[in-house]
């Protein structure tokens, strides 16, 4: 089925359009989600927010960029708008007192000891994205975990290729300062 008429028959409330909908992208937002997130229940509520965003909004999908594109920005809006929330209840709970456990992505089981130190450089990286600022840390993840490429991800970020360019060159300096901070 063509894009165009599986926004049709999204349009027309066609219950097999909404499952093939879901199936076709619901990998594509939940990794978007997680990565955002570093948190499977909330990556998993964002996932269902955002098709219900998207659903509740087709009507003003207008075709000027793919359809990925469109759920990519409907779901990195849902992502951010769910990391402030949680900012402001962690904040409000003090939960930031606790430990950080729930800032790293679930490890796989433990293995060989450069299997460990894989998952210990991996929680590193993760550490050090979700501390950069919001715009970075979007253009970060699309490029790093969704291999989306620089158009794209003006596209999804709804800014000129340049602004992406200097967005990432920006974001790898943070990157290499706070790992480096990380490592001593």
């Amino acid at each position: 089925m063509k894009e165009s008429e599986l926004i049709e028959k999204i349009k027309g409330d066609d219950g097999t359009a909404l499952r093939t909908f879901y199936e076709i992208y619901k990998d594509m937002v939940y990794n978007v989600c997680y990565r955002m997130l570093n948190n499977r229940q909330d990556a998993e509520d964002a996932t269902q927010d955002v098709f219900v965003k998207a659903i509740r909004s087709v009507h003003r999908f207008r075709g000027n960029a793919k359809l990925s594109t469109w759920l990519y920005r409907i779901a990195v809006n849902t992502g951010l708008n769910y990391t402030r929330r949680k900012k402001i209840v962690a904040w409000l709970s003090l939960d930031f007192l606790v430990g950080k456990d729930e800032y790293f992505p679930d490890n796989a089981q433990a293995g060989p000891d450069l299997e460990l130190e894989k998952n210990e450089s991996e929680a590193l990286v993760q550490q050090a994205i979700q501390s950069l600022p919001p715009r970075q840390r979007t253009a970060v993840i699309l490029q790093r975990y969704e291999e989306l490429s620089y158009k794209e991800i003006a596209e999804v970020m709804k800014t000129s290729l340049s602004a992406v360019e200097s967005l990432l060159h920006h974001a790898k300096d943070n990157l290499a300062e706070k790992l480096t901070a990380l490592l001593k």
